[in-house]
């Protein structure tokens, strides 16, 4: 009995495991750089471009070297604000948040409210050290507590060359990032529908508090979403203005230099490009560049679609002898367009594939791949269900429901036990009235 119960504990641990799969932390993938690609130059320190929906890396320099990530840090401020606030609430200034303000700032005063929804707007748009500040205390209870959440999402996020030592990104030797790091919290702050939404906006403005009479009038510092001012790309002077630009957040302070963080879409591609310790207005040259080689070298192709047929696959013990494996959704990503035509399709079905199978019912996978590195993959189903071959369902059904049996066994052995014991006590108390009518 001792035996069935251990065997019953192994068995249901092994179903609820079942149910569960496990992932690690994201990442940018595989780096698929066009030729191309040592025609630019990037004058900045570091710089990373990737394709905003699969992550795969298009152009890359220095990507994982530390440097100071200035006012991008507040994108993961932002982050944490958006996922533990409440964008209704108000927040009470202190004199901890004063006395720590310097750089850009919106002169928040003592005592003054505002809310966390105007803070957000302020941090994200004119780069206000003090509203990260006030953001920071009023999610974390104090600004040591939040750079320790800041850092605990960065690792969450698959950062690994990230330490935060404030909220705003003013300097300190120790408060590093990288172009990759910042490629992943900027790819996931813009999740963010309001984050989306701020980052977008040129202007904002904050109305008369409890303590200011006049209302702040604030100016995006991202002057790829507006400037006028000129840059030169490939030998000609354009605007800084970028026509397919979304945002997201610039950085300066004299050790860090120019620092932008920046997403655009054309038409079905989306970018995202960061460029750290640039000169001036280089920022913005080199990012146009990055995002104009994007969006020329590369292209978004469709190489599988749903319900595409891939193959007929042989069933084992099955009603008919095999099933049409299909797609079971479209499967497209960004390729060099040079590189549309190298790429691999590898098909991988399970083994022992045995009947019954269900409509829908995965049984392999498509995978796409250029030079061994993979691009993406889709799972391939069952186009329809397939019974058991009339002829082999009774030693199937044993197979697959051999526990059934170890029950049956245990269940009947106990029956049988119980009969054998009562059969004895039977027997004893007939010899004892034997012996008793003997007397």
């Amino acid at each position: 009995m001792k035996k069935f119960k251990l065997l019953s504990s192994v068995l249901v641990i092994i179903i609820i495991f079942s149910q569960y799969s496990f992932s690690s932390a994201s990442s940018l993938s595989t780096i698929i750089e066009n030729n191309n690609s040592n025609l630019l130059h990037i004058g900045a320190e570091a710089a990373i471009l990737i394709d905003y929906d699969t992550g795969h890396i298009l152009y890359q320099k220095n990507m994982h070297e530390k440097l100071y990530p200035a006012s991008t840090t507040k994108m993961m401020t932002a982050i944490l604000a958006l996922e533990n606030g409440n964008l209704s609430d108000y927040v009470t200034i202190d004199e901890e948040i004063i006395k720590l303000t310097y750089g850009s700032h919106i002169a928040l005063d003592f005592g003054e409210k505002l809310t966390l929804e105007q803070l957000l707007n302020a941090m994200l748009i004119a780069s206000a050290n003090d509203c990260a500040l006030a953001i920071a205390k009023h999610i974390g209870g104090s600004i040591d507590n939040f750079v320790k959440m800041m850092n605990e999402k960065a690792k969450e996020l698959g950062a690994i060359d990230t330490n935060f030592v404030n909220p705003n990104g003013l300097h300190d030797d120790y408060h590093v990032s990288s172009a990759y790091d910042l490629a992943l919290i900027g790819k996931y702050a813009m999740q963010f529908d309001k984050f989306r939404e701020i980052v977008t906006k040129v202007s904002y403005e904050i109305p008369p508090t409890n303590v200011k009479n006049e209302t702040r009038y604030l100016k995006l510092t991202n002057k790829l979403l507006y400037s006028q001012e000129k840059v030169e790309i490939d030998g000609k002077l354009i605007p800084i203005k970028y026509p397919y630009a979304l945002g997201v957040k610039t950085g300066y302070t004299s050790e860090a230099k120019n620092c932008l963080v920046s997403y655009a879409e054309k038409g079905d591609q989306k970018l995202l490009a960061v460029v750290l310790k640039a000169n001036g207005n280089e920022v913005y040259q080199d990012t146009i560049e990055l995002l104009n080689y994007g969006f020329d070298n590369f292209e978004n192709v469709v190489f599988g679609y749903k319900d595409q047929f891939i193959d007929n696959i042989p069933i084992k013990d099955g009603s008919v002898p095999y099933v049409a494996g299909i797609i079971d959704n479209n499967i497209s990503f960004l390729i060099s367009k040079l590189d549309v035509q190298n790429v691999e399709r590898k098909t991988i079905f399970n083994e022992d594939i045995t009947a019954p199978i269900t409509k829908g019912q995965v049984i392999g996978e498509i995978q796409y791949l250029l030079n061994g590195e993979l691009l993406g993959k889709a799972n391939i189903i069952s186009s329809t269900d397939v019974s058991i071959n009339p002829n082999k369902k009774f030693p199937t059904n044993i197979l697959h429901n051999w526990y059934w049996f170890v029950i049956i066994f245990y269940f009947i052995n106990s029956l049988y036990k119980k009969h054998q014991r009562k059969k004895k006590r039977e027997r004893r108390k007939a010899l004892l009235d034997m012996s008793y009518g003997s007397k």
